[in-house]
């Protein structure tokens, strides 16, 4: 009875894998695009707005 079945169950479990797989890819080459993004207006001197109201309290205040 089970070998009926094995093989819907083997293909739901690599279908998931490459689901996963997928979503773990596109997660790393965004990073990776965002870091560069991030450089690119380090680059040109753009900086947090955040960095500015930046104080030894921490509050930005």
């Amino acid at each position: 009875m089970q070998a009926e079945y094995s093989a819907f169950i083997a293909s739901a479990y690599g279908i998931s894998a490459l689901a996963i797989c997928g979503l773990l890819a596109w997660i790393f080459l965004d990073a990776r695009a965002q870091r560069r993004a991030l450089a690119a207006l380090d680059a040109k001197g753009v900086r947090r707005r955040s960095a500015a109201g930046e104080t030894a309290g921490g509050s930005g205040r």
